[in-house]
């Protein structure tokens, strides 16, 4: 089939765009700019557009005689921009996404969303009827184009919408890194009690679960929320992470209550003279809001089920850093 993945140079992107390939398709990804090593895409037979989906003629144009959709494309918790900004990617740029697939009358749209739309959740393990409780701009805007996503479903075109969790795995650069890093120099203070849960996701089950979706009659109209089938304590993701990288860590524990002030204050103070803040109040959310999910209705509904164990997938993840020289 002819497959076209929005936000396709990005980490996740790539990832889906090697596997679809692998299964024989062919695959446009488009992104509003050069990802890390686009130019493999290229070499693999994948053709690349570079434009944005807030382009409605980019994007007509990538859509033509196009089978399936995966939109993925998406402002991801970028600094230093206005909310419209936020708005205009991922909620008008899904729309100029569905009204053009809808047009070219596709087989399939697959939208992926985010588990951070149901916010903290209060009674883990949360399941898709958990509250919606967006925390941030990024939250709030990835939800907010998921009613539109249902719209095309009533309008007659295919629609299955995937919220992914805590992503992580070889080809990351950025989401777990942080971890990694800090925990490589051997100490990790943690801020608050180290119990919050936390639910990560290797990038192969995600990758499974959009080839899953884009299946005729498989998971039409609803949403799924994608994870591993362990979610941890973010002090074990800790350790997990140090036996992953063959080094000890220490974790000393701090007050969380003056993190979460300073992380306000440095927000306020930085957002108006375009300074990335040091802590800002999404880092600080981290220590204190549980993600942890059932994956029950898409093992039942997509047959997902996720095989990749937190430790190999930390061993292998560890391995890519060092092996690209992030460590």
């Amino acid at each position: 089939m002819k497959i076209l993945v929005t936000g396709g140079t990005g980490f996740t992107g790539k990832a889906l765009v090697r596997r679809l390939l692998k299964d024989g398709h062919h695959v446009i990804a488009l992104d509003f700019q050069e990802g890390l090593k686009t130019q493999e895409l290229r070499d693999w037979g994948a053709e690349v557009v570079i434009g944005t989906v807030t382009d409605k003629a980019v994007v007509d144009r990538c859509m033509t005689g196009v089978d399936i959709v995966h939109h993925l494309a998406a402002a991801f918790r970028q600094l230093n921009v206005p909310n419209s900004y936020y708005w205009d990617v991922n909620v008008e740029g899904t729309k100029n996404v569905l009204a053009a697939a809808f047009r070219e009358k596709v087989k399939k749209f697959v939208y992926c969303s985010t588990c951070g739309v149901h916010g903290n959740v209060e009674h883990p393990p949360g399941d898709e009827n958990a509250p919606i409780n967006a925390a941030d701009y990024y939250q709030q805007t990835k939800y907010e184009a998921e009613p539109i996503v249902r719209q095309y479903q009533e309008k007659g075109m295919a629609t299955t919408i995937l919220r992914p969790a805590a992503i992580y795995g070889p080809g990351d650069p950025e989401r777990f890194f942080m971890i990694f890093k800090r925990v490589n120099k051997g100490l990790f203070p943690m801020f608050g009690n180290g119990k919050t849960l936390y639910h990560p996701l290797y990038i192969d089950h995600l990758i499974d679960a959009h080839v899953l979706a884009q299946e005729p009659g498989r998971g039409d109209g609803e949403a799924y929320l994608i994870a591993d089938e362990q979610y941890v304590e973010i002090e074990t993701l800790v350790k997990k992470t140090a036996d992953a990288l063959g080094v000890s860590v220490k974790i000393p524990h701090l007050p969380i209550w003056p993190v979460i002030i300073v992380g306000h204050i440095c927000e306020k103070v930085c957002t108006p003279l375009k300074i990335t803040p040091p802590i800002f109040p999404r880092r600080v959310d981290w220590y204190r809001q549980n993600r942890a999910f059932s994956i029950d209705k898409a093992k039942r509904d997509l047959g997902y089920h996720p095989q990749i164990s937190l430790d190999e997938g930390l061993r292998r993840t560890a391995a890519w850093y060092k092996q690209e020289g992030y460590l």
